[in-house]
């Protein structure tokens, strides 16, 4: 959200680009504050080859009804009928505290492209409403790290997280052990996640320190946050990489 459309553009393009013969699907962020940017982005999104794309809800001008929010998506799902759509729903972000399953209600009717949801939000109530309404064919991702196993119960078929850029790994063990039944090794997993998250939120986490952390286990260099986000500490970065190395037992 701090970059401009244009620079979203070029990254969205990359990212197709390279993600060939490499992943199976990329869906592009395309919600804006503006409805004519993010139909500017969908559009982009449908050229460049994108899977999908994702719509998150205005929140500066924050639509007051459900009947307004799914307004606003079938505006920008209608640039690029062909391509599946999927609302992004990210409650802590937008400030925006309308129920998925209300939003999920006949919007296949509105959205022929509707193929799916993001859920991050902490309330398992509203995700298993969503997960018991929607059809087979789609996709019902969860978005709480801390807390993927309950969603799971729940019946999420995916996950998508900013901490999995580096615990990513075990991640796939916890829903490889999940799909299993072997729900002792899923819960083990689980706390090791929870224990590394703890940690770093007594450091004073956030995404400035999450972006730091990524630079600092992966070996890439990220750059810094845009203001207003301040640049985190090497120090901290490097203390909660160090936990993280601890809890899951890798050198």
């Amino acid at each position: 959200m701090s970059l401009t459309v244009e620079e979203r553009k070029m990254l969205a393009a990359e990212w197709c680009s390279k993600a060939k013969n490499k992943l199976e699907n990329v869906i592009v962020h395309v919600g804006c504050m503006s409805l004519k940017d993010s139909q500017e982005l969908a559009q982009h999104a449908g050229e460049i080859g994108a899977d999908g794309i994702a719509v998150i809800s205005p929140s500066f001008f924050k639509p007051a009804t459900v009947g307004a929010l799914k307004m606003f998506l079938q505006e920008v799902a209608a640039v690029v009928p062909a391509v599946p759509f999927y609302y992004y729903h990210i409650p802590a972000m937008t400030g925006v505290h309308l129920r998925s399953r209300d939003v999920l209600e006949g919007i296949d009717a509105e959205i022929p492209s509707f193929r799916g949801l993001k859920f991050s939000g902490s309330d398992l109530m509203d995700f298993g409403q969503c997960v018991s309404y929607s059809p087979s064919h789609w996709s019902l991702l969860y978005g709480m790290d801390e807390q993927l196993l309950g969603a799971l119960a729940m019946g999420a078929n995916g996950a998508v997280g900013s901490t999995y850029n580096y615990l990513g790994s075990s991640v796939n063990r916890l829903i490889s052990a999940f799909n299993k039944g072997d729900l002792t090794m899923a819960r083990t997993l689980q706390f090791q996640v929870q224990d590394i998250l703890c940690y770093a939120m007594d450091c004073g986490f956030d995404l400035a320190v999450n972006k730091q952390l990524m630079s600092e286990v992966s070996g890439l260099v990220l750059g810094p946050p845009r203001l207003p986000l301040l640049p985190c500490p090497q120090s901290k970065a490097v203390s909660i990489a160090r936990k993280l190395k601890q809890v899951l037992g890798v050198q």
